[in-house]
């Protein structure tokens, strides 16, 4: 699945962590995009440039982890659009 990352800083003992969030428009990136549209809202998306990344829904990284609301969108779509290949 096509996604970009927010960072979440921790703070004191608290590690940061990644949140992956399903692209909103389906565009790719190779890092150089001030904006990222994102599934979980019409307004909102993720303004640091960075590249998106084909994440495995069953995603399984210390410190990494999906947004719920994504999830809960992916969840809905048929599962051979879902999951790009």
């Amino acid at each position: 699945m096509l996604a970009v990352a927010e960072r979440l800083r921790g703070t004191g003992d608290v590690p940061d962590v990644v949140i992956w969030h399903a692209s909103g428009d389906g565009a790719e990136c190779a890092g150089d995009c001030e904006f990222h549209a994102i599934a979980c809202s019409d307004v909102e998306g993720i303004v640091l440039p960075s590249p998106m990344r084909d994440m495995p829904v069953d995603l399984d990284v210390p410190g990494e982890r999906w947004c719920d609301d994504c999830l809960a969108i992916l969840s809905r779509e048929p599962r051979d659009q879902a999951v790009r290949t």
